[in-house]
């Protein structure tokens, strides 16, 4: 399954429009004015289904995922030098990213591919691909690359 991540160019807050390979809406993201980010995600008919918050005053980012109103998991930065590495309690998945910050691969403990996250360079807003191997995955992947882009527009 592809899913295209588009942040919208004119908005007050953390705003993104997340579409399949037809062009079809699937998800919309909108921004809450909170101490640090709050995003929530409504499917296609508008119905609430995610959150994603930032938990403020950590040492390291950190953000708690929210099925509905049920706690998922969360994600934080790791430090390291040169490769982004995030840990996640969902799923057991892990989070790798390339030097640049631009490309991301969600594996499985074993090793499995869980989906593969590209930044493309040329756009006027944050556009990333979204390839999730299972379709059902397709939220909680969701969920983590938003939380690792609200890190990355909080560094910057």
């Amino acid at each position: 399954m592809r899913l295209y991540f588009k942040q919208r160019f004119f908005s007050w807050f953390d705003s993104y429009d997340i579409y399949d390979q037809e062009g079809n809406v699937v998800y919309t993201v909108e921004g809450q004015l909170a101490w640090g980010h709050c995003l929530h995600i409504l499917n296609a008919r508008g119905d609430h289904v995610g959150t994603v918050k930032e938990r403020v005053l950590t040492f390291l980012p950190k953000f708690e995922m929210y099925l509905g109103e049920q706690y998922a998991g969360c994600i934080q930065k790791e430090f390291t030098f040169f490769t982004p590495r995030f840990a996640v309690d969902c799923n057991g998945w892990q989070v790798q990213g390339s030097f640049l910050e631009w490309d991301y691969q969600v594996t499985e403990p074993c090793g499995a591919l869980v989906a593969r996250i590209t930044k493309e360079v040329f756009n006027w807003t944050d556009t990333y691909v979204l390839d999730i191997a299972n379709p059902l995955d397709a939220l909680a992947v969701l969920m983590l690359v938003l939380a690792i882009d609200a890190e990355k527009c909080s560094r910057d």
